[in-house]
């Protein structure tokens, strides 16, 4: 049994790090905790059975519209099997900063709901100026696509009554190639009927 202690720095506070760790050391079969240290990082103390951490390692360096691990400092020890399981240490306070947080969002989200999202939408009245501009240019810019689309249709009909038309050419003279082949079967048949070669 070996174990690992990681030091992680980036953006991980506030963004769900420690719940996304938590799962992925379970996954691994991991015990020990992950804990926030005062100076922004991350602390975590992980034992393995198999000592394999390269892979738990590179799953916590996460990197998505919220979290993002900068460096994962990684020390070897002995394990000491003191884990049952794998958690997360909350320190002092740490419990009623995030109910804080959370209050301040949802207190956020019920005064756009009662705006009617109308300063969402104000926001947004330049993007709408740009996208019809930008509908503007499309169009006017694949009007001379539109004539070379009809052009290649043209062409594609072309094409295809040229196949077609090769396509019977090509029969009518297999058609009378092997009625040819036929005739002069039938000449070597007789005459080796003659010879009474063939009954």
């Amino acid at each position: 049994m070996n174990k690992i202690k990681a030091t992680v720095s980036g953006r991980i506070r506030n963004v769900g790090y420690r719940a996304k760790v938590i799962g992925i050391a379970r996954a691994f079969g991991l015990t020990g905790f992950i804990q926030n240290l005062e100076d922004g990082r991350v602390r975590i103390i992980a034992e393995s059975k198999n000592g394999d951490f390269e892979k738990f390692i590179d799953a916590i360096r996460i990197k998505n519209t919220l979290i993002d691990v900068l460096d994962v400092e990684v020390e070897y020890a002995d394990a000491t099997g003191d884990f049952a399981d794998f958690y997360k240490l909350v320190g002092g306070g740490e419990t009623d900063e995030r109910l804080d947080k959370a209050s301040d969002y949802l207190k956020e989200m019920i005064d756009v709901m009662r705006t009617g999202f109308s300063e969402v939408r104000s926001g947004f009245g330049s993007l709408d100026s740009k996208m019809d501009l930008m509908i503007d240019v499309m169009r006017t810019g694949f009007g001379s696509l539109d004539s070379k689309m009809d052009v290649m249709i043209e062409k594609q009909d072309e094409t295809t009554t040229e196949i077609r038309g090769l396509r019977e050419d090509m029969k009518t003279y297999m058609d009378r190639k092997f009625g040819e082949i036929e005739s002069e079967l039938d000449v070597i048949k007789s005459a080796l009927r003659a010879k009474e070669i063939l009954c």
